[in-house]
């Protein structure tokens, strides 16, 4: 497949959606491109401005900024978010991109101290565990869980919903730091300058899904993006832990409906890792010790 037009589609500004929309419909990304150059689709003057420039320009500017490029079908490009018809063609990478799935461990920026308690709580055991850490870098649950993978000295690997050269939210830079300096990676599908919009961070959560082997919600609000991503994993098969909480307390009502509607509740940290060791304790453990003596001795 044509690598420099798949680039130049990603720095398109188009949803992801309607970017694979073209390309199927017009066999590809230089079909996509060639349908919008000649009129055959609408397109805004940023869209057009985004295409313009040539590949070459593009992979010179993401090795000034220290970016790396992953293509779907790439033997870098995990193998367990391939599977997802869903998943980015391209992927924008700082740092080390693990092959592993991780544990995907999300919830509301509105959370309360005992959920931030949790949730750090979460990432930290996760991590002691030798698992990966998947989250968003976003305030609240999420940077909480990447809190608690960089104090355990984990891996962990944050999707944004925004260019990986934009600091968003900006108390997250060390963060963000610390989990690269760890051997983790920090993922985005927008290239780099892309702003933090609304609208680009419900699509960010299937990545975080994709890259999980199971979603834990700790807190969440009746809609939001954490249910987005646990719903997506629900789609694809992927085990959804949710933690209970008060019927009346609004960070709850997403987790509590979750459960309702068949994820596993999760009362504490070893309550997830016994969870977790069921669904993959064996698989789990023999990679973790792989890890430790790569003969298996």
């Amino acid at each position: 497949m044509n690598e420099d037009a798949r680039l130049r589609m990603a720095y398109s500004g188009l949803h992801p959606i309607r970017s694979r929309e073209l390309r199927d419909r017009f066999g590809g990304a230089s079909g996509a491109i060639g349908a919008i150059d000649r009129g055959r689709v609408k397109a805004s003057d940023s869209i057009r401005n985004g295409l313009a420039a040539p590949a070459a320009q593009r992979r010179s500017e993401l090795t000034a900024l220290g970016i790396e490029l992953v293509f779907r079908g790439d033997p870098d490009y995990p193998d367990h978010l391939d599977v997802f018809e869903d998943a980015p063609d391209v992927l924008f990478v700082r740092g080390t991109l693990p092959q592993d799935p991780g544990v995907g461990i999300v919830g509301t920026r509105r959370c309360t101290a005992y959920g931030l308690e949790l949730a750090e709580a979460y990432g930290r055991i996760v991590a002691e565990t030798g698992w990966l850490v998947v989250s968003g870098l976003a305030r609240g649950i999420d940077g909480a869980a990447h809190r608690g993978m960089v104090s355990a000295g984990g891996l962990g690997i944050a999707v944004l919903g925004c260019g990986i050269d934009v600091t968003y939210p900006r108390e997250h830079r060390r963060l963000g730091e610390q989990l690269l300096e760890a051997g983790g990676a920090i993922v985005s599908e927008y290239p780099p300058g892309s702003r933090p919009d609304a609208w680009r961070f419900p699509p960010r959560n299937r990545i975080i899904a994709g890259l999980s082997a199971a979603v834990v919600v700790v807190e969440a609000a009746k809609t939001g993006g954490a249910l987005i991503t646990a719903v997506k994993a629900a789609e694809y098969g992927i085990p959804v832990f949710a933690m209970p909480g008060d019927v009346d307390r609004r960070t709850s009502e997403g987790t509590n409906r979750l459960i309702r509607d068949g994820a596993f509740p999760v009362l504490d940290p070893d309550d997830l890792i016994e969870e977790l060791d069921l669904v993959y304790g064996l698989a789990h453990r023999k990679r973790k010790e792989s890890l430790v003596d790569p003969e298996g001795r």
